[in-house]
């Protein structure tokens, strides 16, 4: 059965009791609102470890001005009922007032890494994701943590923070889980109105139409973000706020496609801000 864990002493503790014990800890950080993508990494979890934790935080660190943290969805019974059913061993759900006791002194700021797409778009945003996962390494102490492919950028900033702060924790990276039409799961998806649902298909049948501009030979980004951005305007009703090449995980822009990269997408319906993303290409064709 699954047990809710609210204070950081008693994670800590938990966490290294396991650890005394030889047992494996996997870690999956939520914000709640769970969907099938979520489910898919705990999944893994349970598969791959002894015990598995996930935490539900909203983050307000990560959230900027005129951003939706008041409007995010926030549904733990729920949430919980669903994670039980999978395994689920210790959901950590702590208040903002146990997370952040009184004036933050302390917190990650990002680099380079930081400056392009989401993060150009949403100063600050990876400061605070990076802050918090920080936070949440050293109450949970996981061995293997699990991050979903859909935030890429996210998934290439928190492995370099492993690597530059030397957490002793193994990252995995989850395959976007999708809906039956392609839309990725997201727990914005609920703020679309039914005609912007049926328009946000789009979203991935316009990272294939890049994927076979791709195998057909075209190396120049620009060609590939002109036809991805005209496509999402032609389809859908939102504005089109990204479309991007860079090199995974390197996250450089790129004039001439060179390697791995990764195509990346924003756009803004009405309620819902939705990204997608597609890596491809060989690693060591460079």
């Amino acid at each position: 059965m699954t047990q809710r864990i609210t204070s950081i002493q008693e994670m800590q503790q938990l966490a290294r009791q396991f650890h005394r014990e030889g047992k494996s800890i996997g870690f999956v950080p939520t914000m709640g609102a769970l969907h099938d993508g979520h489910l898919t990494m705990m999944r893994q979890s349970t598969e791959d470890n002894d015990i598995t934790v996930i935490s539900v935080f909203v983050n307000p660190l990560q959230f900027g001005p005129n951003e939706d943290f008041d409007a995010y969805p926030r549904q733990i019974d729920e949430d919980e009922a669903m994670v039980s059913q999978i395994g689920v061993d210790y959901v950590f759900y702590p208040s903002v007032e146990e997370m952040y006791p009184g004036e933050i002194g302390i917190h990650v700021t990002v680099g380079r890494l930081a400056k392009v797409l989401e993060g150009a778009l949403r100063p600050g945003h990876f400061d605070g994701v990076v802050t918090v996962v920080n936070k949440l390494f050293n109450i949970v102490q996981p061995d293997v943590a699990y991050f979903g492919k859909k935030d890429a950028q996210q998934l290439a900033i928190v492995e370099q923070m492993v690597r530059d702060f030397n957490h002793p924790v193994k990252i995995v990276g989850v395959d976007i889980v999708r809906e039956a039409d392609g839309l990725a799961k997201s727990s914005r998806n609920v703020y679309l109105t039914a005609e912007e649902r049926q328009e946000a298909v789009h979203l991935r049948q316009s990272l294939a139409l890049a994927q076979s501009l791709y195998e057909a030979g075209e190396r120049e980004s620009s060609v590939i973000i002109n036809k991805v951005t005209q496509y999402l305007e032609t389809h859908t009703s939102g504005q089109v706020q990204e479309v991007a090449v860079y090199s995974y995980p390197e996250l450089r822009e790129q004039a001439h496609i060179e390697g791995r990269i990764f195509i990346s997408l924003a756009v803004k319906f009405t309620q819902a801000r939705l990204i997608d993303n597609i890596i491809i290409g060989d690693e060591t064709e460079k």
